[in-house]
């Protein structure tokens, strides 16, 4: 059985003998920040942008920075190194620490410092080729969505939701409005404009909606970014996913709709071929 090497508070041991107590913030609370930056040929892509957000998380909730950006990449280079694979997706963790039950920061706690990696799994040839189906479904998670928090259980459901409706993503709305799917930035296509909900408290906004930006500039592709009703994404010309791990993802159908022609459409073909020079030129 493979037992990869991980990193935990300053060591790195294999998965099977990596423990915290019982009382680690994190467990008992969920109380914790944490990132995943993708890894193309042993290089990680977009490490600045990552780390950058990773910072705001830790800064949002208080928690501080255990090791500055210089120290995060030597450590992540490390867990990259421990691997096999070439292309990895770098999984970290950063939680209050360990301290006695109670709600309040406690004083003077140490943070836990998390690391793994795994070889990235990127979307089949099929769903490169035919896109995806999504489901809709109302977002009902708080309202720090722009935190990369480990308190995860609205996108646990979100997910779970879609799994039981056999789709790839569910795709949620706030009051009517798109928010993101359960672990994807959505974006729509109407008359060439490509279009994404605004930067705020109520998505997380992946690093892939920068390089979206970059791309679009670069290409001279339109780009809003503004609130989008339910009843946009249905008559929508193109949908599309952004994540680390699908990069960009065209979507086909949501709930019994087909969107647009029913086949990935040219901004999407565009946006993707776009993100492969970038991935090749880091």
């Amino acid at each position: 059985m493979n037992d990869p090497l991980v990193y935990l508070n300053g060591a790195f041991t294999p998965l099977s003998e990596a423990k915290i107590p019982v009382l680690d913030r994190g467990f008992i609370f969920g109380d914790g920040v944490y990132e995943v930056v993708p890894v193309y040929g042993r290089h990680m892509f977009r490490a600045d942008q990552h780390l950058a957000r990773l910072f705001r998380s830790l800064a949002a909730i208080g928690i501080p920075n255990p090791h500055t950006k210089e120290e995060w990449l030597a450590l992540i280079t490390k867990v990259i190194a421990a691997q096999d694979a070439e292309d990895q997706m770098v999984y970290l963790q950063v939680t209050r620490g360990v301290a006695r039950r109670a709600h309040a920061f406690p004083a003077e706690v140490v943070p836990t410092v998390f690391m793994m990696s795994n070889p990235i799994v990127l979307p089949s040839a099929a769903a490169r080729a035919n896109g995806v189906a999504c489901v809709s479904m109302e977002d009902k998670r708080w309202l720090h969505c722009e935190i990369k928090s480990i308190s995860l259980l609205g996108n646990v459901l979100a997910a779970q939701y879609a799994a039981e409706h056999e789709v790839t993503e569910s795709i949620q709305f706030r009051d009517g409005y798109l928010t993101e799917a359960s672990a994807s930035n959505v974006w729509i296509v109407k008359d060439g404009v490509l279009m994404g909900p605004p930067k705020d408290n109520l998505i997380l906004e992946g690093i892939r909606y920068g390089l979206i930006e970059e791309l679009c500039a670069a290409h001279q592709i339109p780009l809003q970014a503004r609130r989008i009703s339910h009843a946009e994404v249905l008559a929508a010309d193109e949908v599309m996913l952004s994540s680390a791990t699908k990069e960009v993802l065209a979507v086909v159908k949501l709930d019994d709709h087909t969107i647009g022609n029913g086949l990935p459409g040219p901004i999407y073909q565009q946006l993707y071929a776009a993100y492969q020079v970038a991935k090749a030129s880091q």
